[in-house]
């Protein structure tokens, strides 16, 4: 079938692909829409004002809507990890060859311009079976394809998906294999967010332990016991102010000591913002699980870096109303008391320099102390 009334895009072979065509018969809305070309070239797409931005394979952009048309290809495994594949993009290569190389069913479905679906591995059926089964043997050749398949079950379980056993028996195979190793911590990051932001979290991480990839990314995990792990992730399911990926992931491991949340950071490269949070959701965890006193108190809004950046207590305030509601008017009123003392009224009591810090640090303790008191 060829293109419709946009001029850009007529007299080529163009079908909608992947997500936009599983979402819609899901009856989830549909923000994005991917298009696979079939039976043209680069130059083709240029000389129409296609904008490259494939490094690795054909993809363009189209000029105006900024959607991605791809041309359709075949992969051939070349070496270790999601990266390494031979790409195949040729006029020669079929819409069933471009969907045959895609992970799961329901992904491998397309969608002409008049509303025809080609759906040659049946993920209609899929779908209406509420199944995450793989398109071929082939899955085993991408790693990532295990963490992508959990996130599914992470965005999808609470419509009654589950993976098939044959798909789950192939990601254990994966993840037996050593692959998982060779996927870069980045991208790994990338699909953990995603599926932290999704409406089953815990999911993701049940999956990936029942298919032994657990060990290779999150080993702190599986030691500090993954059950108390996802409780205190879940905790936070229900508040709208926790429900962030990098609040959850924050109070996924907050179980874990600091040598291990350090440890897990590392290997997983996290973005500053994220790790940072975790560190201080762990402070506000220690605070929260004793009793209150003002040197504690103290010591918390000093590791918060408080004074110079306010809006970190705020966030733990949030965090403290979670976990110890009954704490969180103690600790504003003590937060807003040791806000009131002045580094300028000091100053015009003549201190200065190491005294002037010295001397701020008391006088903030002591606006604690008498809160609390």
């Amino acid at each position: 079938m060829t293109g419709g009334s946009d001029p850009l895009i007529a007299g080529l072979e163009v079908y909608r692909v992947g997500g936009a065509v599983r979402d819609k018969l899901l009856g989830w809305p549909v923000y994005d829409n991917d298009w696979v070309v079939v039976g043209t070239r680069p130059d083709e797409m240029l000389k129409r004002g296609f904008k490259p931005v494939g490094r690795d394979f054909p993809v363009f952009l189209h000029p105006e809507s900024a959607e991605e048309y791809a041309l359709a290809r075949t992969e051939r495994k070349a070496g270790h990890g999601y990266a390494g594949f031979k790409v195949i993009a040729s006029p020669d290569v079929t819409l069933e060859d471009d969907l045959l190389r895609r992970d799961l069913t329901v992904n491998a479905i397309a969608e002409a311009p008049d509303g025809t679906l080609i759906d040659p591995f049946d993920g209609q059926q899929d779908i209406e079976q509420r199944q995450l089964r793989h398109v071929s043997p082939a899955f085993r050749e991408d790693p990532l394809r295990v963490l992508r398949t959990a996130r599914f079950l992470a965005r999808y379980k609470t419509l009654g998906f589950a993976i098939a056993p044959d798909t789950m028996a192939l990601m254990g195979e994966v993840s037996r294999s050593g692959e998982l190793a060779y996927l870069a911590a980045e991208r790994v990051w990338v699909e953990t967010e995603k599926a932290l932001g999704e409406a089953q979290p815990v999911s993701y991480f049940i999956t990936l332990e029942q298919c032994d990839a657990l060990s290779t990314w999150w080993p702190e995990l599986t030691c500090a016991g993954l059950s108390d792990c996802l409780k205190a992730m879940a905790s936070g399911l229900d508040n709208d102010a926790l429900t962030s990926a990098k609040w959850r992931y924050a109070l996924l491991v907050l179980p874990l000591d600091d040598a291990a949340r350090e440890s897990l950071a590392k290997r997983l490269r996290l973005p500053n913002a994220v790790s940072q949070l975790a560190r201080h959701a762990a402070l506000t965890h220690h605070l929260v699980e004793n009793a209150l006193d003002a040197a504690a108190v103290s010591h918390w809004l000093e590791r918060l870096d408080a004074w110079r950046k306010p809006a970190q207590v705020d966030a733990q305030l949030t965090l403290v109303a979670a976990l110890a509601p009954t704490y969180v008017d103690a600790l504003n009123t003590a937060w807003q008391s040791a806000q009131q003392v002045s580094p300028q009224s000091l100053m015009a009591e003549g201190f200065q320099g190491a005294e002037l810090g010295a001397a701020l640090k008391e006088r903030r303790h002591l606006a604690i102390e008498n809160t609390l008191s």
